[in-house]
């Protein structure tokens, strides 16, 4: 948070819409003026102090930077940044909001947070080490046409389609198959709308079979889900899941942690439509499932 001293006196800027800076400068907040007086009457015969007046700026900062965490969890956060900044200057660098993703991928555990945080920073440094991946670098990858980005759920989560069917474990490659998974969920994270930090994905198994299956692959996009980007994912959708499918789920289902396991829903072909329209608004579900939105490639989509 940026701060100015007014003759002495240490204001902070909460960078609100409520609050607005005097050319003195000092600090007006709802009807309140605090300059180098340290505290001044207001027209209903109270004081406030500039003390007050940081205090509520902060919590209200609070507010905007962390919405839906209590008090509890607000002040796991500072511990866990305290933390992480101490082991890891670049931790400086991330929002609250990621550090709190990290926090609840491991139960408000900030000794196990900070575990996964950190190497979480190591690892981007050399999986990732210009901050993006290129089209170059996935070009086998790309020419499967298997993911889709496009449209967004009712909560505003961002939508991704995959098809399943259209990997092979023949013809792929494992860094790869990782930097592609690596450029989705970035891809993904860059069309969320302020206030979102979810997606919500429809996996489309229709025609897989054990052409398709890749445990190895699989537990390798799990992993990458899960201990580099946890908390993204809002509710995955398995959708035409053939029988011989399930073999390969019970293998995978005892790599996904608790909360993970929750977010996928086995979906019926006679419920599909009904189903996703639960949480995707017609005009945002594509069309091969009723809907009316093209797909669209994801190296394609725009933010």
């Amino acid at each position: 948070m940026a701060t100015q001293t007014c003759r002495g006196q240490r204001v902070l800027h909460p960078s609100l819409s409520s609050l607005r800076f005097s050319p003195c400068p000092s600090l007006y907040l709802h009807g309140w003026w605090v300059g180098s007086l340290g505290s001044v009457p207001s027209h209903t015969g109270s004081t406030i102090t500039v003390d007050r007046v940081s205090q509520a700026a902060m919590e209200l900062e609070d507010n905007q930077q962390l919405p839906g965490s209590d008090a509890v969890e607000k002040k796991k956060v500072t511990s866990l940044r305290a933390l992480v900044e101490r082991q890891d200057p670049a931790a400086k660098e991330v929002d609250d909001l990621m550090l709190r993703r990290f926090l609840r991928a491991r139960n408000l555990d900030v000794e196990k947070a900070s575990a996964l945080f950190l190497n979480y920073l190591e690892w981007r440094c050399t999986a990732v080490p210009n901050g993006f991946i290129s089209e170059t670098e996935i070009k086998n990858e790309l020419s499967h046409k298997e993911v889709f980005t496009q449209g967004f759920d009712k909560l505003g989560r961002p939508i991704v389609v995959y098809h399943a069917a259209k990997h092979f474990c023949s013809n792929r490659e494992m860094d790869e198959l990782k930097r592609f998974v690596v450029y989705i969920l970035d891809k993904l994270c860059a069309r969320m709308p302020t206030g979102q930090e979810k997606f919500t994905c429809i996996s489309d198994l229709n025609g897989w079979g054990y052409a398709n299956c890749d445990i190895r692959g699989y537990l390798a996009c799990l992993d990458i889900l899960q201990n580099r980007y946890p908390e993204r994912l809002g509710k995955a959708y398995l959708i035409h899941v053939p029988y011989i499918f399930m073999k390969a789920w019970k293998i995978i289902y005892q790599f996904l942690d608790k909360n993970t396991k929750e977010k996928f829903i086995f979906v019926e072909n006679k419920d599909l439509k009904a189903t996703l329209l639960e949480d995707i608004d017609e005009s945002q579900l594509p069309e091969m499932y009723g809907g009316k939105m093209p797909l669209v490639p994801v190296e394609e989509s725009t933010e």
